[in-house]
This record gives C-alpha cells, sequence and structure tokens, in this order.
C-alpha cells in the first residue's frame, strides 16, 4: 500500500488535526477549512515522502480548495486515524508554479 492509499484509509475513519495544523490553517490570511484538508487527502497528489518522519511515515499532499486554490497537507496515518500535521497555502517563493517542487 503506499501512503497516499493509507492516508486516504486513515482519513476514512477519523481525521485528527494536531496543534500545528489548526494554529496554520486558522490565520486569517489563510482560513483553511477541515473540509478543504479533507479533500485534499482524498482527491490529492504525492508531493514528499516522508519514511523516516519521527511522528511516523508522513507524507506532503497537494490538492485544491475552495476556489481553487492551491493547499499543502503534510499528515500522518495511524491505524484508528489519520494525523493532520500542517495545512498551508504553498508560497511560489519556496514553491515551483505548480508546487510540486521546492525551490
Amino acid at each position: 500500500m503506499t501512503i497516499e492509499e493509507a492516508a486516504r484509509q486513515a482519513a476514512e475513519k477519523k481525521l485528527l488535526f494536531l496543534p500545528h495544523a489548526i494554529r496554520q490553517m486558522s490565520r486569517p490570511e489563510r482560513m483553511i477549512t477541515p473540509q478543504e484538508v479533507e479533500r485534499v487527502v482524498m482527491t490529492g497528489a504525492l508531493v514528499e515522502d516522508y519514511p523516516q518522519d519521527s511522528r511516523g511515515h508522513s507524507c506532503l499532499l497537494l490538492g485544491l480548495g475552495d476556489g481553487a486554490r492551491a493547499i499543502h497537507v503534510v499528515c500522518s496515518p495511524k491505524a484508528e486515524y489519520l494525523a493532520v500535521i500542517t495545512a498551508y497555502l504553498p508560497d511560489t517563493d519556496q514553491w515551483s508554479s505548480d508546487y510540486r517542487r521546492r525551490r
């Protein structure tokens, strides 16, 4: 099973938003909803895989939120839930124009 498949399976059970994710999602200039995060997880594309992450195997997914805005979600599948580590709007100063490669 790929990390994407594992993330989607875990998300079907439950999404658990870690404190850092909640802080990042609720910043006034971002305001990313839980529904947008779920959409990214369920339909997004793998950008980076972090098999050695200290929080457990995790990954960075790219998908579209409301208004077709690009959203990055870092998450880690667990047996009972998907841990959402962070979610943010990628910046073209740090990412390629398609948000798939770091600058």
